[in-house]
């Protein structure tokens, strides 16, 4: 076996799946088993492009493959496709949607060859649809990030002509929606019915929704990735509060045992050491 080429890599997975000498957990595994690493393993491929660990990456990389040849190797199992199919099929999207690198088409700017790619998207859509009415929503994944899915929405929407033409316009939407959870946020159940309780609950969780489905759309408008936006924003709430815990311990006190008065005073000393 010749482990270092693809076909060496179907072999392994392969004999991992064997019903008598497999792997008892890579056999019981399904596809929607094994969808969350898949997803999993594209978020580590991202962190360690977002951190430039190039030796990370190949790590990452690799865990995502294997991820494919699994699905693949299940399907195959199933004599619904095998691994050459996921291959032959991205080969032929690829062509198809590069007239201007594999056709004639001579046209090479970016911008409309963007424009040009998603037109050739919305016509394999209404070709899957069979002359049916296609929504201009159509084929956007659910199982996408809800920051991601909400940008990819109001990108389909926008190119109906559904969009804010200013981002200031969206930003006024988002001080709108902001109002509107304010206003649950203040209101005060009186009854003590559960049931009341129950949909003071959902009014939050709709109206905290909406708002965050603003803040996506001005991403949008602002040309930020709100999942890196927030990624970034993780890693620097992790390292200033690790500071705060360090402060902290070389004062001898936990961090539960702190007043919020002093863990505010070091966290605004950690921003300033940052930012100096």
């Amino acid at each position: 076996m010749n482990s270092h080429k693809i076909e060496g890599l179907l072999e392994i997975m392969a004999r991992l799946r064997d019903r008598d000498d497999g792997c008892p957990w890579d056999i019981e595994q399904t596809f929607a088993s094994i969808a969350p690493y898949t997803i999993e393993e594209a978020y580590e491929v991202a962190e360690a492009i977002e951190q430039g660990d190039l030796e990370a990456l190949k790590d990452e990389l690799g865990d995502l493959l294997l991820q494919v040849v699994f699905h693949a190797r299940m399907a195959e199992e199933q004599k619904s496709f095998d691994f050459d199919d996921v291959i032959a099929a991205i080969s032929y999207k690829m062509i198809r949607r590069h007239p201007h690198v594999f056709g004639d088409e001579q046209e090479r700017d970016a911008a409309t060859q963007t424009a040009s790619w998603e037109t050739q998207k919305a016509e394999e859509r209404r070709a899957k649809a069979n002359g049916a009415p296609v929504s201009a929503l159509e084929g956007v994944t659910v199982g996408l990030p809800g920051l991601t899915r909400a940008m990819k929405l109001q990108k389909r929407a926008a190119r109906v002509g559904f969009d804010w033409p200013e981002a200031l316009q969206v930003l006024d939407k988002i001080t709108e929606e902001i109002g509107e959870l304010r206003e649950v946020m203040e209101s005060v159940v009186e009854s003590s019915d559960p049931d009341a309780k129950t949909t003071r609950q959902a009014r939050l969780a709709d109206e905290f929704g909406d708002t965050l489905f603003a803040l996506a759309n001005l991403a949008r408008h602002l040309k930020i990735d709100p999942e890196a936006a927030l990624r970034g924003t993780n890693a620097k709430f992790e390292r200033r509060f690790r500071w705060v815990e360090q402060r902290l311990a070389e004062e001898g006190v936990a961090p539960a045992d702190a007043p919020l008065e002093v863990m505010e005073r070091h966290w605004q000393q950690a921003k300033q050491t940052e930012r100096s």
